[in-house]
């Protein structure tokens, strides 16, 4: 009798490991939509914690523990490529933490991991973006760079194959990238943008960004990343803190 619950209850347990363990496939629904930006959107159902994985125009819903969450919308304006260039992650709406815990521009698949921490299941949204595969940039007429870029008279002409403006915008997008995986969540403004225009880093973009958490907590960071205008590629990015915490 013993050893018939503990077979019994070893059989329900595996039950149990193979429902947290659960993936739920999914294929984009292609939106078109153009330029040289691609961009997928993402918005699930969670109720304790769940891993996104896209690789192409598929994409994987794992439950890590809690219910079983549930797809709402996979939509892509294209396949994601294998090594896109400049890639961005974005959470877009839910209470909890979506974190980007693999980056395809390290290799491997997009994957984003989001907790929900309170009680009951609560709606995930999130997009990726990205600009092509293999060196490809925005022509210099795309948008351009966001807040707080240059000043009066900064030269925006073209540096070997890659524009100043497409400069400031690769690396505000990996800056980006790396708040998001270090800050968890913060939302992240760019107030100056510049190139470095001290002797031997013209190279070298520079700049400021404000970082708002709840309750009021304004953290302000400056970055530099040096950039490669003939690919068009982040040879490296940093940033670190530049005051204390303001209210």
């Amino acid at each position: 009798m013993y050893r018939r619950l503990c077979s019994t209850a070893a059989f329900f347990g595996l039950l149990g490991g193979f429902a947290h363990a659960q993936t739920m496939e999914r294929r984009a629904n292609f939106t078109g939509g153009g330029g040289p930006e691609g961009r997928c959107t993402v918005e699930v159902i969670v109720d304790g914690a769940a891993e996104v994985e896209i690789r192409g125009d598929r994409a994987l819903l794992r439950n890590l523990y809690g219910q079983t969450p549930q797809w709402r919308r996979f939509e892509c304006t294209s396949p994601m490529p294998g090594n896109p260039v400049n890639f961005r992650f974005q959470g877009v709406d839910g209470r909890g933490r979506q974190n980007l815990v693999g980056d395809p521009r390290r290799g491997g698949p997009v994957v984003v991991r989001i907790e929900d921490p309170d009680n009951g299941s609560e709606g995930y949204t999130f997009d990726v973006f990205w600009q092509g595969a293999g060196g490809g940039f925005p022509p210099q007429g795309g948008p351009g760079p966001g807040p707080g870029y240059g000043g009066p008279g900064r030269d925006r002409g073209y540096r070997g194959r890659t524009s100043v403006d497409d400069a400031v915008r690769i690396c505000q997008d990996s800056v980006r990238a790396q708040a998001n995986d270090r800050l968890r969540g913060a939302r992240i403004e760019f107030r100056r943008t510049s190139l470095d225009d001290n002797p031997g880093r013209q190279d070298w973009v520079i700049g400021t960004f404000e970082a708002r958490r709840g309750q009021g907590r304004l953290d302000v960071y400056s970055f530099s990343c040096s950039v490669d205008f003939q690919s068009g590629r982040v040879r490296s990015a940093d940033f670190q803190r530049a005051d204390r915490d303001r209210r």
